[in-house]
């Protein structure tokens, strides 16, 4: 676990899923969701050889000690990060908002197949304006999420303003190995496999030609602890995961 001092904030570069449209990135990520919603749990697991569940679990569990009762989980696309934290949690009540209702719809079925429309409810909403009172959640949890928000500095200093004194954020977003050979595997396979497995599986082939300009653009490690410490955030640590593949941030209030 690394805490670091405050680097000057930098403004990471804006990248849309769609270079052929003017639409802002916001509604290019909602199209872009809605399209590929009904391969996306199978392509994340695929692609990942299904070590993104090893990923979800221990992000979920930096939570454990802190026993949150009412979480929020922004991004939370088909619901399956706000199902572990469920499962591992136990907290009271999970409220999900997602502005993809694509992805939202098979939520909602896995919810209701299990019967849990009690303690987990979802609806679209804006990660930049999300539609809560300051100080209401226990824990806010983002799942590969926040590389998608079209102001990432916005995004996490609403997070932070719903989130109670003492309250903790944990997020989970793909980050980039250093060290050789990872780095050279990973970016192989991230820049010609994952767009060619998409091209073959998912009608929007750009969605996965996204993903690694996205990551590549993406602020991460020290980057963006120092955005968590600008919005507020008293501690923001990170924890690299699988070689520095994905990394898991924990902000308190």
């Amino acid at each position: 676990m690394k805490s670091v001092p405050l680097p000057i904030m930098t403004t990471p570069e804006t990248v849309k899923p769609y270079k052929d449209t003017d639409t802002d990135k916001k509604q290019q990520v909602a199209d872009m969701f809605n399209n590929i919603s009904g391969t996306y749990d199978f392509l994340n697991h695929f692609m990942s050889l299904g070590i993104d569940i090893i990923w979800r679990k221990k992000a979920i569990r930096a939570l454990k000690t802190a026993k949150p009762q009412f979480l929020l989980d922004v991004a939370t696309g088909t619901g399956d990060f706000a199902l572990e934290a469920l499962d591992i949690l136990q907290p009271e009540k999970i409220i999900g908002v997602d502005i993809s209702q694509g992805m939202l719809d098979i939520a909602k079925e896995k919810i209701a197949k299990r019967g849990l429309s009690d303690r987990f409810e979802v609806s679209l909403g804006d990660s930049e304006n999300l539609p809560f009172a300051d100080a209401t959640f226990d824990a806010v949890t983002v799942a590969f999420g926040v590389r998608n928000f079209e102001n990432l500095d916005k995004g996490l200093a609403d997070i932070y303003r719903v989130l109670k004194p003492g309250g903790k954020a944990v997020i989970l977003e793909f980050s980039k190995p250093k060290g050789f050979p990872v780095k050279q595997l990973y970016h192989f396979y991230f820049n010609h496999i994952t767009p060619l497995i998409g091209r073959i599986f998912s009608k929007d082939y750009r969605a996965y030609s996204y993903l690694p300009e996205s990551v590549a653009r993406f602020p991460d490690g020290k980057q963006f602890t120092a955005i968590m410490h600008q919005v507020g955030f008293t501690e923001a640590l990170y924890r690299p995961q699988t070689f520095g593949i994905c990394t898991i941030y924990i902000g308190t209030k």
